[in-house]
């Protein structure tokens, strides 16, 4: 059958899709090299580090969100200050990649983001954009870029979701969002020592890295959060008191991943006077532990006491996580709650020794009021006692 769009020229073929319905544009770019062609066009700008903010806002200003190929999705502006140009893309569901040229990630000198996304903070520029930003991915900001960074970023006042990558240098990070803000993601950020937040709609936490200083300075009470530090603390002076704070936004979690050292170290010294904290609402608990550390099972065994409503259990032995020297608390009297009456599943992962997965699970099984749960393996092997 001939095609009967190949000879029709480019301008009717953005008509054509201005008249699809938001959720089908993206899927003509599937139909030819032809159609994703037109997805792909890119704005080319060249400028200074002062001129970026503005050519970033005069390009989402010009987007059109229900005419998406009237004008380009994808932005390039070159530094004249140095070869390399920053990348904006616009994706569906109001989403916004910027990735900043990332240099030499070992000569990378130390920098700071702050985000002021309160409207009384924000720089207006002359443009107003059709196009609102609720989700950004933000990669690779340098000292080179920072303050273009913290610039552009503070001026998207709708930003609900930030997912921040891979930024070598970045010492310290501090945002300020009281309306919208309600997702964070740090990841790759290995030099990040002090994170300041103030963001009391915040519901979803997700960092991965060393463990920095932590300054929730608005008080929220987060539903879903990944505290990855398996790497260890960033500070070598980190101190339970230190966590405090952090430790109620987590309170109320109901998915939570925590690593042992981390309730070891910094929680249970907090909680352990009182005798009276409990994770009331937890559901599902993804576990990091090193299976080789002393005192790695009653760690966990002391941690599961206070979370009687969990339902899911998942154990990740990573040989190369942190682990602290073995303490002489008594960690299995953390809590008078002994049974676990909901937990309906337990996985592990990382595992590469049978032997103490059969181990770790006679252990929790004795936590169970009831029939034991469904014990999944490493390799997928179903365990029954």
């Amino acid at each position: 059958m001939e095609d009967l769009f190949s000879n029709l020229p480019d301008e009717v073929l953005r008509l054509i899709v201005s008249f699809l319905p938001n959720e089908s544009t993206l899927e003509t770019s599937l139909i030819s090299t032809r159609w994703r062609d037109l997805w792909n066009q890119v704005l080319v700008r060249h400028g200074t580090t002062q001129d970026v903010a503005a050519a970033v806002a005069g390009f989402l200003a010009r987007f059109e969100q229900h005419d998406p190929l009237k004008h380009p999705r994808k932005l390039q502006f070159h530094f004249a200050e140095q070869h390399t140009a920053l990348s904006a893309s616009i994706a569906a569901n109001n989403k916004l990649l910027l990735d900043f040229p990332a240099g030499n990630k070992h000569l990378q000198r130390k920098y700071e983001l702050q985000f002021m996304l309160n409207k009384d903070h924000i720089t207006h520029h002359t443009f107003h954009p059709t196009f609102l930003v609720k989700t950004l991915y933000l990669k690779s900001v340098s000292h080179f870029t920072n303050s273009v960074a913290s610039s552009i970023v503070s001026s998207l006042e709708q930003l609900e979701k930030l997912v921040i990558v891979e930024c070598s240098g970045l010492d310290s990070l501090c945002i300020e969002s009281e309306s919208k803000l309600q997702k964070l993601t740090v990841s790759e950020c290995p030099q990040l020592k002090f994170l300041h937040l103030r963001t009391s709609k915040l519901k979803n936490l997700r960092y991965c890295g060393p463990l920095p200083r932590i300054w929730p300075e608005s008080h929220f009470n987060l539903r879903h959060a990944m505290l990855d530090f398996r790497q260890g603390p960033s500070c070598s002076d980190s101190k339970a008191q230190d966590f405090n704070q952090t430790l109620l936004t987590i309170k109320n979690c109901e998915t939570l991943t925590l690593c042992g050292w981390i309730f070891e170290t910094l929680i249970w010294p907090s909680i352990s006077p009182s005798g009276n904290f409990i994770f009331y609402k937890i559901r599902e608990l993804w576990w990091i532990h090193n299976h080789k550390a002393e005192n790695s099972i009653n760690i966990l065994v002391s941690f599961l006491k206070l979370c009687p409503a969990l339902e899911q259990l998942f154990v990740k032995n990573d040989s190369t996580s942190y682990s602290t020297p073995e303490t002489k608390s008594s960690l299995t009297q953390a809590s008078k709650y002994t049974k676990l009456e909901h937990l309906r599943g337990i996985k592990f992962m990382g595992f590469a020794n049978r032997v103490d997965e059969i181990s770790v699970a006679k252990t929790l099984i004795q936590l169970i009021r009831e029939e034991p749960p469904k014990i999944e393996t490493s390799d997928g092997f179903t365990l029954i006692f």
